[in-house]
């Protein structure tokens, strides 16, 4: 990949030889095009881009510019080269340097960063994921007043096939929509797809009426104005309207109410309060109240909303990891609760039901496989937030817009190429490639012009992505595990207050293992801001000195699996640990690791906990009633404890790393009793806790009393003998 870096008029301190020195020692970096600088690039040197261009044509590989501020013009000047390939063809890339690094007061020393930096843009695109489609053909409905759902209307009818759905005020005198009068009752669904449903109660049937305002005329209470209903509290029943209206039929007092229900395929809500109450409205809603500045975008939006759309469908779900309900009862649901779109909801109750499943391998079954209950994300509804990713402990939903994979690996080059070009102590800024972004270039140009304000510290590497919420405990703990002193989240009025406690929930969790690790300092922390007037604060926050991290970093890829990257990262941290720790106790909220504690004088080994553990965590032993654990699979998820029918069991979160983190992951019993033998034959066939409770609830049975009692006390085998060769039995032949 051929890089070109400007100096922007020389206001950056650029070391080119050292990134280039750096970004040669990193795996699949390329330092071509570093051994000439440019001050102008964009300007009297755009020749140079354009040769960069032509070049990269003819040997197929992406051009990437350390330029942000102008990437409509290069894209434009890259359009009109001759012998310049499309960007469909060969990819044109950006990475921003001078406000994250090259416009602060530490600038000087930035040259590791700005390697870290464009080693990182250098990576291969992530893997394509799937899309999810929208077909809309314009049928749109607005709800609100008459007056401004007819304003509205002026401003879309020429683009858009449009429903008024009104509840008071003067209609307009021409019919140029189909206007409703009624109460919305129900709305449901998205962009293409959304099922409104309102009850409509008055005489007037505003489909008849011809708006000839006779009825207006006629009624002598006036219970009737240009809103073209009756004001049925002040009618009093002369029926005046009716009569006038005998042509149009409009007017029918003994009409019932109607229910209608219709379909739609955009939204547009002018009332005050919006029909969906989740912070993530449905892609095709716009609730605008009576905000002119949000009616002016969203008529912008609605007027191009008509056709077929596409959006990337930016999760992955695995039902067989998934711990959030066995037979009907319902353990972990932090997906669900932090769900700011409402995409997921609960399918605990799967009897009778099976799963979905996409195409089979080669050689398994065709028939499908029953299932025990789990979650259903509804991709049309899903915004791409990942904070499911996030809170999930089983790693049964992934973030996939890109995958923990690719996020991994540019998370371990920017710290690997960092490093091999001299930088000590970095820290990672996750922020959102929107309001985030902005909020770290207006700080970066605050610093170039005011000597109070710092910028982005030379150490702080700047991390965009599609959504804060989607980097969770396992890419923290493996920043700090590969080296970084700290993580840091930064938060703007884009998140959710869901997501916020959430975050702060896990890193409540990661800093507990840190510290009990013997690691110095508040590794995991958000930065909550709102725009710029909080560039002050953001930039006293990124000041924070170092805290203590590895002495030796780690080399691990960051795995598809949740679990799997969590233990390559913990592994790592307590192999380097300043401080031996043999038990580290967790917060009770998001802890996706722990224990159990037994009640052994409740437990009756029934073993129901066993049937219902969706990670394998308990077991039982064929040779002896025990009740085994794995503390390494065990997710907290707290299913084994609502399944025990004697109370028997309690969550304990905590990180168990005693022998070096090898005790977590070997079995062991957590209760174990004698076996009950068959009174009739001696072989053991239950315990003596579960046998006394079954002779206890059965005592009064009419089939357990007298001699029979004593067959509650034997085996299968013993009970059906016995009962067939008791000659006081009554047989059906004696019948």
């Amino acid at each position: 990949m051929k890089t070109l870096i400007c100096d922007c008029n020389r206001t950056m301190p650029l070391d080119l030889p050292a990134i280039a020195r750096a970004l040669e020692k990193t795996p699949n970096a390329s330092a071509d095009g570093l051994e000439t600088g440019h001050t102008l690039l964009c300007r009297r040197e755009a020749s140079a881009f354009q040769r960069a261009a032509k070049a990269t044509t003819a040997s197929a590989e992406p051009l990437l510019v350390g330029c942000t501020q102008e990437q409509r013009l290069f894209l434009e000047l890259n359009a009109q080269t001759e012998g310049a390939a499309s960007v469909q063809e060969r990819p044109i890339r950006f990475v921003n340097l001078r406000e994250t690094g090259g416009w602060s007061r530490d600038a000087a020393s930035a040259t590791p960063k700005l390697a870290a930096l464009i080693a990182a843009a250098q990576l291969p695109d992530p893997e394509p994921v799937g899309t999810v489609s929208y077909r809309s053909e314009g049928r749109c409905l607005v709800i609100g007043a008459a007056e401004p759902a007819a304003r509205a209307a002026a401003l879309l009818g020429d683009r858009l096939d449009l429903t008024l759905l009104v509840d008071g005020g003067a209609l307009p005198q021409r019919g140029e929509h189909a206007v409703q009068a009624g109460r919305l009752t129900h709305l449901r669904g998205w962009l293409g797809a959304f099922e409104a449903e309102w009850t409509s109660g008055n005489p007037i049937d505003l489909d008849l009426c011809t708006r000839c305002n006779a009825c207006i005329d006629a009624c002598p209470e006036g219970a009737i104005d240009f809103s073209y209903q009756v004001d049925l509290s002040r009618c009093r029943s002369h029926r005046d309207c009716v009569r006038v209206c005998d042509a149009a039929g409009a007017i029918d007092f003994a009409r019932e109410p109607l229910q209608v229900k219709e379909r739609f395929d955009l939204v547009l809500d002018l009332r005050p309060a919006p029909a969906f109450t989740q912070h993530a409205k449905p892609q095709g809603y716009f609730h605008v109240g009576a905000d002119p500045v949000a009616l002016a975008g969203a008529v912008v939006e609605l007027r191009d909303a008509v056709g077929s759309f596409e959006k990337p469908r930016f999760f992955r779900y695995e039902h067989k990891l998934c711990a959030h309900s066995r037979n009907e009862k319902v353990g972990c649901s932090a997906c669900i609760d932090v769900c700011s779109a409402s995409a997921i909801r609960s399918d605990a109750s799967m009897k009778g039901k099976v799963q979905a499943r996409g195409p089979r391998p080669v050689g398994e079954s065709a028939r499908p496989q029953p299932v025990t209950g789990g979650i259903v994300v509804d991709p049309h509804l899903c915004v791409g937030c990942g904070a499911c990713s996030t809170v999930c402990p089983s790693g049964a939903l992934g973030f996939a817009y890109p995958g923990t994979v690719d996020q991994g690996r540019r998370l371990r080059t920017l710290l690997t190429t960092y490093r091999h070009a001299g930088g000590k102590a970095p820290a990672v800024l996750l922020h959102s490639d929107g309001a985030g972004a902005r909020l770290v270039e207006e700080l970066g140009r605050a610093a170039r012009v005011d000597a109070d304000v710092r910028g982005v510290p030379a150490r702080v590497l700047p991390v965009g992505v599609w959504h804060t919420a989607s980097w969770g405990l396992d890419l923290w703990l493996s920043a700090i595990a590969q080296g970084a002193t700290q993580v840091w989240v930064l938060l703007t009025d884009e998140e959710a207050p869901a997501y916020r406690e959430a975050l702060a929930q896990q890193m409540a969790v990661g800093q507990a293992i840190l510290t009990g690790l013997g690691y110095a300092g508040t590794h995991l922390r958000l930065i909550e801001t709102r725009d710029a007037r909080d560039l002050a604060a953001l930039d006293t926050a990124l000041a924070e000195p170092a805290a203590t991290t590895v002495s030796r970093p780690g080399t691990f890829a960051v795995q598809a699996d949740k679990r799997a990257t969590l233990d390559l990262a913990l592994d790592h941290l307590l192999a380097c640990a300043p401080q031996a720790a043999e038990t580290i106790a967790l917060p009770a909220e998001g802890a996706p690791f722990g224990t159990l504690a037994v009640d052994t004088e409740r437990c009756t080994m029934c073993l129901s906990c066993v049937g219902a553990c969706p990670k394998s965590a308990l077991a039982d032993n064929p040779e002896r009633p025990q009740l085994r654990f794995v503390e390494s699979s065990c997710v907290q998820c707290g299913l084994c404890e609502k399944t025990c029918p004697e109370n028997a069991i309690t969550l304990q979160p905590r990180l168990w790393l005693a022998d070096g983190g090898k005790a977590r992951r070997q079995m062991r019993v957590l209760h174990e009793v004698e076996p009950y033998a068959c009174v009739r034959c001696g072989k053991p066939f239950g315990t003596l806790r579960a046998i006394e409770a079954m002779i206890g609830k059965l005592a009064g049975h009419a089939a357990f009393q007298g001699k029979a009692a004593d067959r509650l006390k034997m085996c299968g085998d013993c009970r059906v003998i016995d009962l067939h060769s008791d000659p006081g039995e009554v047989r059906i032949t004696d019948l």
